[in-house]
């Protein structure tokens, strides 16, 4: 069973804070408040987090800003965030915020039914890494004690082997697209699941070479 996610929950306005929980708490993660965007940065040095929800108008630092700061970070520049906000924000400031590499925006008042289900993906998302990672360390503990070839030589042969696949795959995306003949929903269905398993494959591979 994964260990509960944390999401970060960002407004100057407890109000706000307590609606947001009441809207993710059947997600039953780990809810964590701060009341500004200083709050925030602090609470991430803490912990990881599979998402943050920023409010855009903040006293002092604003969403835009603080954004910039979180991806600044290197331990923090690959957390999504979804930038939350009022009506009548101008496209500058829409801009701004995807400048700011920011994965989604939503305005105020939004559908609670949509934000829960984007703030989902992503903690499905993070609990999919986290069981990758956890895999990877596992593979490389076996390696080590059971054979005599070097996990890095092992690594590398995977790691070519998942680029021809790769190769492959983009191949037969293109003949499904170009050839009508292979364009029925089953076969891009087919195809759709075999990018997602050679997605895992490619991220472990990645694991086995990063560090314990």
């Amino acid at each position: 069973m994964p260990h509960k996610a944390n999401i970060l929950l960002v407004d100057d306005r407890d109000e706000n804070l307590t609606a947001l929980e009441a809207i993710l708490a059947s997600l039953d993660q780990n809810l964590v408040r701060a009341n500004s965007g200083e709050a925030a940065l602090k609470a991430l040095l803490e912990g990881d987090f599979a998402v943050i929800l920023l409010d855009v108008v903040m006293p002092g630092m604003d969403g835009f800003e603080t954004a910039a700061h979180i991806k600044q970070r290197e331990k923090t520049k690959d957390v999504p965030i979804i930038f939350l906000t009022g009506a009548g924000v101008d496209r500058h400031q829409v801009f701004r915020g995807y400048a700011s590499r920011a994965i989604d925006y939503l305005t105020k008042p939004f559908d609670p039914w949509v934000l829960r289900s984007k703030v989902e993906v992503f903690v499905d998302l993070y609990h999919t890494k986290q069981q990758l990672r956890d895999q990877s360390r596992m593979l490389r503990r076996d390696l080590g004690s059971t054979s005599n070839i070097p996990t890095g030589s092992v690594a590398g042969q995977l790691s070519q082997r998942a680029a021809e696949i790769n190769a492959n795959l983009a191949m037969l995306r293109e003949q499904i697209v170009t050839d009508s003949r292979n364009s029925d929903s089953k076969a891009v269905e087919a195809v759709r699941d075999l990018d997602h398993t050679v997605t895992q494959l490619t991220t472990l591979v990645e694991a086995i070479h990063g560090p314990e």
